[in-house]
């Protein structure tokens, strides 16, 4: 039990990993802006265009996160409540649930989990097979104050991450905690009752993956068949049902995705539109330097009245610059990251301040030496008076 405590995730981020962070820990919640999940939630909706993936993703931990806090409460249930004559009546429901071990939420793809947690996965999901053949789900918990219940009207397309800033989505609650994936409360409030396990698997179906639904994904074709007769036909809805899906939409967003965003994040502190606005401004400054240093040499204007050409040539080389390198140096020396236009949030990951650092101080010096080549030529040239 101390090897499989150690091995899974912490959610607490790791202050001294001095290397860029996996996909499986940005999903883990082990880092801190700007690689952390709100963050790349915000990269896949605004650049990728793909966040149907990560949503679908995020659904299904949170379907493997509301099974473990059922089983949690059953487990609770009938070793306080059901009396010993009861529990010899159905031995088997009773070791099984005794012997579930702690019901921890790795996050990441199934061929992540050591031994210990993919056996514990397997026995979750085989007692809620189990009680979906004899019938017995929902007889220890009752529906009402339910949190699937209470979440019936969160259920929407909507209801994504935020970090209290950005207000285009309301929250989604599992983000809010500092907790795992799809952390619930343990209060009498926030019981689950067996028909929100089957209302969770069945909303996955229905709004990602059946052909034609409201936010379908692409998923290989045997996957979608398998998950849809299991749901549908076999009246499964144990977390098994979407580890293919889940691993596929893992392996996808790893490969197609998060490079991407480790280059943006990691590398940069810039998204497109403010890249374009300085383009536009670069251009701007250089068009008026060039005309003003053109015009001050053949109107044979003196040095201290070229000097005003520091200021168009320093705001087009600068701008220009943090287009082409994707960040601001300033703005990246100051702690700063864009994560939305126009709206910034604090380097708080230790390594990707440090490359971040490395990386504006290189562009400062760029801007520094072309500026200066540029100043210089068009301030110590003979001017000739047309």
């Amino acid at each position: 039990m101390a090897n499989s405590m150690m091995d899974t995730p912490s959610p607490h981020p790791d202050l001294n990993r001095n290397r860029l962070p996996t996909l499986f820990e940005v999903l883990s919640r082990q880092t801190l802006a700007p690689v952390d999940l709100f963050s790349f939630y915000i990269y896949m909706r605004d650049q990728q265009r793909s966040v149907d993936y990560l949503d679908f993703w995020l659904d299904v931990s949170q379907h493997m996160s509301l099974c473990r806090h059922y089983v949690r409460e059953l487990r609770r249930s009938v070793l306080v409540e059901t009396p010993e004559m009861e529990k010899q009546g159905s031995k088997r429901s009773s070791y099984i649930l005794d012997h579930l071990g702690e019901m921890n939420d790795p996050s990441g793809p199934s061929t992540n989990l050591n031994g210990d947690e993919k056996m514990r996965d397997q026995q979750l999901s085989a007692y809620l097979r189990q009680e979906n053949e004899n019938g017995t789900g929902g007889a220890h918990h009752s529906p009402h104050s339910s949190m699937g219940s209470q979440q019936s009207q969160l259920r929407g397309s909507g209801d994504r991450p935020s970090n209290g800033t950005d207000r285009e989505r309301p929250p989604r609650p599992s983000f809010m905690t500092n907790g795992s994936p799809g952390q619930i409360s343990d209060s009498p409030a926030h019981t689950v009752a067996r028909a929100d396990i089957r209302a969770s698997a069945e909303k996955i179906l229905y709004t990602f993956l059946l052909p034609g639904s409201e936010r379908e994904i692409i998923l290989p074709q045997g996957i979608l068949t398998d998950i849809t007769q299991s749901i549908e036909e076999e009246g499964r809805d144990d977390p098994e049902v979407f580890d293919a899906a889940k691993d596929y939409t893992f392996q996808a967003m790893e490969r197609d995705a998060f490079p991407g965003f480790l280059r943006a994040k990691a590398l940069g502190n810039l998204v497109p539109p403010s890249s374009f606005l300085r383009l536009c401004l670069g251009l701007l400054g250089m068009f008026g330097g060039f005309w003003a240093g053109f015009a001050c040499i053949l109107l044979d204007k003196p040095k201290h009245i070229r000097c005003w050409l520091i200021l168009p040539f320093t705001i087009g080389v600068y701008a220009l610059s943090s287009q082409q390198y994707s960040i601001d140096p300033v703005l990246a020396l100051l702690g700063l990251s864009e994560y939305t236009f126009m709206n910034w949030s604090r380097i708080r990951e230790p390594y990707i301040r440090k490359l971040l650092n490395k990386r504006a101080l290189m562009v400062l010096l760029f801007t520094v030496l072309i500026g200066v080549c540029l100043i210089v030529l068009f301030i110590f040239v003979p001017g000739h008076r047309l």
